[in-house]
């Protein structure tokens, strides 16, 4: 069972709120953190799925599923995001007797039925009467609302409000600032939070101030690999392995991940196209005659909701469309819907060589079509594998790119599959924010958080991001969850 883990204040610090983390404090799933003050009244911000080495063998036990904490007194739940980590247990939320207003932003409110949807269809039934039965209350449920706006979520002198900021994590992803009184204290959720050059996102900036930071550290023993020159090898890698007559594996999340690389495939091909007109002998390798793939349904609902939420995109994204191109939709993009196509597909690339870049899902190959891909075509050394994304312990992803470089192998529901495709890794992808844009977080605040309790990371992350900051800013209490 996963046992909740509670807030420990200093005495500097006044009574007036505890902490009790549900979820995210033995590694990076599962977010779930419950924000009480002292007249008990709550707010839960996140409530996410455990997933990999998190989830018992034989994937999450009922245990880890169950809302084993009481939450009459619960008021709101404000969503950071739509990844399954943070929003996968909003159904047993619900069925729990939860019918309080869920908080996001405009963008999270439009996707996170999406998401919602899909984990229904997955883990709880294939009926779409039920499933649209469920859908209907939710949405009933769901509060949009605009970033750097101070919303009332706990009534009363003594009550609580929250403010959502962009995060540059993906689509609609926002950190929450917590305001309570009285004395007035300022409590703020990072969330999971973006770095710089994210596509179609900017880049998050710090509060102004905070009493006490609740901070992801996923990658807080870690710096990603430079993510100015990313797209540069990207195509470097792509060209490599497609003259090998193969086919481009990447697995990645439907929603985030899989448009960020549809944003950078394009720019390639509008940069190649255009290089091939100055110099129509410049490359060997036509871009123009690549098939880009996505299969995913879900991948596909995503990015046409990404599509439709333009007014979202930062400003280069935004001077794009301004140019007459389209970095969701363009020419040699590709979706595959059905089962029967999808199986029909992995059976054409295996065979033929045909080259393609195939964008799947799950982003950590826990699941989904993507495994159907790799069991076919990992033993063939003329496809690659690349990873663009965190890889939880515990998941296929994990175990492939830690023992694919050495010609190990995989176990893929219940095949052992030796690896001689290529594998390799992106770090510069990451939607998270790496060490150095961590510690710029909380260095960028004009006043600094007296306590920052460290979540969403492996124990070594959280410790290594705990000795920097103490050593960064001496004084200042910093707790591992």
């Amino acid at each position: 069972m996963i046992q909740a883990t509670s807030f420990s204040f200093s005495a500097a610090m006044p009574a007036t709120f505890t902490l009790t983390h549900h979820g995210a404090t033995s590694g990076v799933t599962g977010s779930c953190h419950q924000l009480t003050l002292a007249d008990g009244q709550a707010v839960l911000v996140d409530c996410g799925l455990f997933q990999g080495a998190e989830t018992s063998a034989d994937g999450a036990s009922s245990s880890q599923l169950e809302i084993n904490f009481p939450i009459d007194k619960v008021r709101a739940l404000v969503v950071t995001h739509v990844h399954i980590d943070h929003v996968g247990r909003i159904p047993y939320l619900v069925a729990a007797g939860f019918r309080g207003p869920i908080l996001c932003s405009e963008a999270s409110a439009a996707l996170l039925p999406l998401v919602l949807e899909d984990a229904l269809k997955v883990d709880f039934t294939k009926n779409q009467a039920l499933i649209d039965q469920f859908l209907k209350l939710v949405q009933q449920q769901i509060v949009p609302l605009p970033y750097k706006h101070w919303h009332k979520a706990i009534a009363g002198a003594h009550g609580l409000r929250v403010k959502l900021q962009p995060a540059g994590h993906i689509l609609g992803s926002a950190y929450v600032e917590c305001e309570i009184g009285q004395p007035r204290q300022r409590i703020v959720f990072s969330g999971d939070l973006g770095a710089p050059y994210t596509p179609l996102l900017p880049a998050p900036k710090s509060p102004y101030s905070a009493d006490v930071l609740v901070l992801e550290s996923t990658y807080g023993d870690r710096t990603h690999e430079s993510r100015k020159d990313r797209r540069t090898r990207l195509q470097a890698l792509c060209e490599r392995a497609l003259k090998n007559q193969g086919t481009v594996l990447i697995p990645a999340f439907s929603i985030g991940r899989t448009q960020e690389l549809l944003y950078e495939l394009e720019e390639i091909i509008h940069r190649q196209k255009l290089a091939a007109q100055k110099k129509p002998d410049a490359t060997s390798l036509n871009w123009a005659n690549i098939d880009i793939i996505i299969d995913s349904p879900l991948a596909a609902d995503f990015t046409a909701g990404y599509a439709k939420l333009r007014d979202h995109w930062d400003a280069e994204a935004k001077a794009k469309l301004s140019a007459g191109r389209h970095p969701l939709a363009f020419k040699q993009l590709t979706t595959i819907n059905s089962h029967t196509d999808h199986m029909e597909n992995v059976a054409m690339l295996t065979k033929t060589g045909k080259p393609a870049i195939v964008i799947a899902a799950s982003g950590m190959c826990s699941g989904g079509r993507i495994v159907n891909y790799l069991q076919a075509m990992l033993g063939d050394a003329r496809h690659d594998v690349l990873f663009v994304g965190y890889q939880a312990a515990g998941t296929a992803g994990q175990a492939i790119q830690k023992y694919g470089p050495h010609g190990g192998y995989v176990d893929l529901d219940g095949q052992r599959i030796a690896i001689r495709a290529a594998v390799h890794t992106l770090g510069g992808y990451s939607a998270h924010a790496d060490q150095k844009d961590l510690l710029n977080f909380v260095a960028r605040m004009r006043k600094k958080p007296r306590q920052i309790r460290l979540v969403h990371g492996d124990s070594a992350a959280k410790q290594t991001l705990a000795t920097r900051i103490t050593q960064l800013h001496p004084g200042m209490e910093v707790a591992v969850a």
